[in-house]
């Protein structure tokens, strides 16, 4: 892939990931991304063109809002840049073929998901439902996956969520997890397909237990704060997108 080419594609990442911001800001508050133009959460002031060229918008701004001197939060700066990265790996990886177009939609809903589960602790049916969709269309185009395999994921990935929730609601009286990531596991199924989905859910456990375990070991969390496990989830999906195959021959032989 020509230099040129992965330039334009990392410049529409980090457009991607401008609007990726503003669905993180908005969504959760039910407000419409399509509608109103971008101000400053401290202030209000509405924003200049200037304020909101990716990247280097807040680098020139020094990461402040220039009317009031609030910070902007350096999340905005991270998923302009990874995303503007993720751009320019995935069309290097597959070049100008109908799996790049979705392996790209892929990366911004997984980028999506991931960060408002971060930092809301929030699934959002109207990010996750149609993803599911586009997971099993996807499939179509996906080598190794088809649209049987992604159904048996997307099963298999929900009922495996699933049953824990089940488990915590009868016997425990209390959500052990949300509704939604059973959702996130159905959607993550259906990208990845059978069997990936269960590598997929391995990383995120051993990940999600590896984080909870050094939260707890240094304080930031205690054993009744939940843990954001679609975040978990979300990038062991984009590691299993790209690395999955080889991994699960990892797995066997080692097995």
């Amino acid at each position: 892939m020509s230099a040129v080419v992965t330039t334009v594609f990392v410049l529409v990442g980090l457009a991607v990931g401008s609007f990726l911001n503003l669905c993180v800001d908005r969504l959760p508050a039910g407000i419409s991304v399509v509608r109103g133009r971008s101000r400053c959460d401290a202030c209000g002031h509405v924003l200049g063109v200037l304020d909101l060229v990716p990247l280097l918008g807040y680098l020139w701004l020094r990461g402040r809002c220039r009317f009031c001197g609030s910070r902007i939060p350096l999340r905005a700066l991270l998923v302009e840049a990874v995303t503007g990265a993720l751009f320019g790996f995935l069309v290097w990886r597959y070049s100008l073929t109908p799996q790049l177009a979705f392996a790209l939609v892929y990366a911004a809903v997984l980028v999506l998901v991931f960060v408002i589960d971060l930092e809301k602790q929030l699934v959002l049916d109207q990010v996750v439902l149609p993803a599911m969709a586009l997971g099993l269309a996807g499939s179509f185009f996906w080598p190794q996956v088809g649209p049987v395999r992604a159904l048996a994921g997307g099963a298999l990935g929900a009922a495996l969520l699933g049953l824990p929730y089940l488990l915590y609601r009868l016997v425990a009286r209390r959500e052990g997890m949300g509704a939604g990531d059973i959702l996130v596991g159905g959607m993550v199924g259906l990208m990845v397909g059978f069997p990936l989905v269960l590598v997929a859910m391995v990383v995120a456990m051993v990940a999600g237990g590896l984080a909870g375990s050094l939260f707890l070991a240094f304080g930031h969390k205690t054993r009744q704060d939940p843990l954001p496990f679609a975040t978990f989830l979300t990038a062991s999906a984009g590691l299993v997108l790209l690395w999955g195959r080889p991994l699960l021959d990892w797995y066997r032989g080692w097995a």
